[in-house]
Formats: C-alpha cells, sequence, structure tokens
C-alpha cells in the first residue's frame, strides 16, 4: 500500500514518497538556473511542488504522467502547502498500484451499475427501455462507463465519477418529474443516462485524466449522438419522433450555445434535463471545493474558476473560534461617538485621544470652556443690539 498519501503529508516533517507527475514545467531563477515546477497527485488529491537545486541532473529523466519517487520536506508558502524536493528519481510502473494514484468513487462501481440497471428495469416505454438495454448490453462501452469521470476537472472528476453522477440525477429526476406536469418520466430518464455517454470515448484515464484525440476533435455531445443513433438502429420499430426527441436532449443539455450546446432546450424534458444536470454538477463542484482545499488557515477556499467565486467552509465558518466577537480594545480616554456605517457596524468618526508615544491623553484640540465662553459673550451682544432703544 502507498505511504505516504499528500492527504497525509504534514508541514515541516519529510516527505519520502512516490507520486504522480500532473504537470511538470520547466522554469529559470533570477540567476538564469532551470528549477522544476510541479504538481503531484494520489488518489486523495494534488499538491504543488518545487525542485529548486540541482533539478539540472534530472530534467529530462521524467514526464508528465510518469511516477516519480522523491525526498523533500512540505512547507507551507501563501497559505497553501508547498513540496520543496530535494532529490527525484524516477518511479518504475511496475513498483506501483495504479489505484493509489487514481481517485475513485467511494461507492462499489458494480453496486452502482446494477442500481443503474434497476432504473432501466423500471422503465415502461418499450422502445426507450430496449435501446437502453441495447446500449449496455456491450460489454466494453458498459465497463467503460462504470470506470470513466465524469470530466476532466470540474465536477466528479474520478474513477467511476460518471456513473455516480447520472445516479444522482436519477433521483433527482424522479423528484423533478413528480412536482412538474406533463413530464414524461421514461423519456427524462432515458435523457439522464445517456447525455454523458459521449465521455467514455472523449476523456483518457489510464493515469491522469485528460482527452483522447477525438475528444479534442468532436467532443462528447457530438460522440454521444453518434453513439445513441447507431444502438437505436439496432431496435426494430423505434419511433423517429421520439428518437428526435432523445438526440434534441443530448445536444441541447449544456442549455446554452456559448456553453456548448448546438441546441438549447426547447421542451420541458430537455429543459429538466439540463437544470439538474447543472444543478448536480454545481453541488459537487462546490463540495469537492471544500473537501480538495489546500488554504492552510481561514473559512475561505480559494479562487474557484468553475464557480467564479470563492466557497466559504460552513463547517470551519460555524466552529466558535471562527465566530466568537473579538474582545473590545481597552481606550484610556474618551473617543467621539461612532456613526453607523454602510455595513451596519459603527465607524470611529475621530481617533481616540491616546498618543502613541506617550501615556498621557491627548489636550483637546479645542478648549470646550472657552467656546461656551465666546458663545455666551456672542449672544448677550446679540440680545443687547435686539432691545428696542429708547
Amino acid at each position: 500500500m502507498k505511504s505516504p498519501y499528500i492527504s497525509e503529508l504534514v508541514p515541516g516533517q519529510p516527505a519520502h514518497g512516490v507520486f504522480l507527475v500532473l504537470v511538470k514545467d520547466i522554469r529559470q531563477k533570477k540567476t538564469g538556473e532551470p528549477y522544476l515546477s510541479l504538481t503531484l497527485a494520489d488518489r486523495t488529491g494534488e499538491i504543488d511542488a518545487k525542485m529548486w537545486d540541482n533539478a539540472q541532473d534530472v530534467l529530462e529523466a521524467f514526464d508528465k504522467d510518469d511516477f516519480i519517487r522523491v525526498k523533500g520536506v512540505l512547507q507551507v508558502f501563501q497559505n497553501r502547502p508547498q513540496l520543496t524536493i530535494h532529490k527525484l528519481q524516477p518511479a518504475p510502473e511496475s513498483d506501483v498500484d495504479i489505484a493509489d494514484f487514481l481517485p475513485a468513487s467511494r461507492r462499489d462501481r458494480d453496486e452502482m451499475f446494477a442500481e443503474l440497471k434497476q432504473w432501466i428495469g423500471s422503465m415502461t416505454d418499450p422502445h426507450l427501455k430496449a435501446l437502453l438495454e441495447r446500449v449496455f448490453a456491450d460489454e466494453a462501452l458498459a465497463l467503460a462507463f462504470r470506470t470513466a469521470p465524469a470530466a476532466k476537472a470540474v465536477h466528479h472528476n474520478y474513477i467511476g465519477g460518471l456513473l455516480e453522477h447520472v445516479l444522482s440525477l436519477c433521483h433527482l429526476a424522479k423528484f423533478t418529474a413528480a412536482h412538474y406536469a406533463g413530464i414524461d418520466f421514461d423519456l427524462l430518464l432515458a435523457g439522464v443516462i445517456l447525455h454523458d455517454i459521449g465521455k467514455i470515448t472523449e476523456l483518457h484515464y489510464a493515469r491522469s485524466f485528460g482527452y483522447t484525440a477525438v475528444g479534442q476533435l468532436l467532443g462528447h455531445i457530438t460522440i454521444g449522438v453518434r453513439m445513441v443513433e447507431e444502438a437505436i438502429r439496432d431496435v426494430p420499430g423505434f419511433p423517429p419522433a421520439v428518437r428526435d426527441l432523445l438526440l434534441h436532449m443530448i445536444l441541447s443539455h449544456h442549455g446554452a450555445l456559448e456553453y456548448g450546446s448546438p441546441k438549447v432546450p426547447v421542451f420541458l424534458e430537455a429543459m429538466l434535463l439540463h437544470q439538474i444536470d447543472t444543478l448536480d454538477a454545481k453541488m459537487e463542484c462546490m463540495r469537492a471545493s471544500i473537501e480538495k482545499d489546500r488554504q492552510i488557515e481561514g473559512v475561505w477556499t480559494g479562487y474557484v474558476g468553475a464557480l467564479e467565486r470563492s466557497v466559504l467552509k460552513k463547517s470551519k465558518y460555524l466552529e466558535p473560534a471562527a465566530v466568537a466577537p473579538k474582545p473590545a480594545p481597552v481606550v484610556a480616554a474618551p473617543v467621539a461617538a461612532a456613526s453607523m456605517g454602510p455595513s451596519g457596524h459603527g465607524a470611529e468618526t475621530e481617533k481616540s485621544a491616546t498618543p502613541r508615544g506617550n501615556g498621557g491623553p491627548r489636550p483637546p484640540a479645542h478648549d470646550p470652556g472657552k467656546r461656551v465662553a465666546k458663545e455666551s459673550e456672542f449672544a448677550s451682544k446679540l440680545q443687547e443690539a435686539l432691545q428696542p432703544k429708547s
């Protein structure tokens, strides 16, 4: 069993282990010497790594998607853990178990696939049911479907992620179809199960996750439409109109042209598929962002590009130390009254009367007594001038 995993590394402690190289960059120090900037990974996460010294000796020894054995120390840089590598050498693939390096669903994949078949078995539309049974009768396709991630990076990006995502959508489809009138549940369920089927070809996941050549050329929507059309031809009497509805759901499930869908949803089941697909993807992205966040301190994650925001670590925010009010500062001399700022908190209108350099209170800028005296003298003269002359 691999040890240590990235999640087990402790700042300030030595780190000796084998990791998968996700990113390899050769950069230059100010002196002109090269150094290595890497992203290393195992099934528990990723970590930034730098090899500052003697990098010249190992620049050509390994590449992206290779395994390397490193010796170094985990440090904290800009509130994020960073592995400083002192020694590095390639690790033969025969020395590693690939399961230690690819993140995977916590659920058993065979169990999830059995659940998927139960959903298909519950369908009443004979043509849609026959289509799905035909698709998953292909053993190679079925194996790929229960192995593939749902995405390269955004959501459910782990082995079994596609199947887990589809099963989550099946449950959301059942709930929402019961809530909205006029939904053809079998059509919605078929769209849910088949909408991302092109990802088994679009993505490669032998080591790190990435796009295949055909995936980059065509994308999973186009690939999926082609796969479903081919399967429909093997189902006798499949209604052409239902075929068109199902293909439209695959084509439009991203919801907008700018998000890669060549069509926008134009009927109930297509719109519902798009909405629950987006919901499930964003909820998983937010959950994973908190779980994998590499910020050492604070209640916010780093910026999450897919969500265009940082995410609040709610459980950490609700810890007593995070929300307890700070004790009020001890003030040696009276201060001016506070005004209410735009955030609803008091904003001081003047600074404390206590100077920084010595212990005594600062003398008031104006003598209140003199001001009162001046105001009284002026008032008496005004009253005298207003008196009628005799």
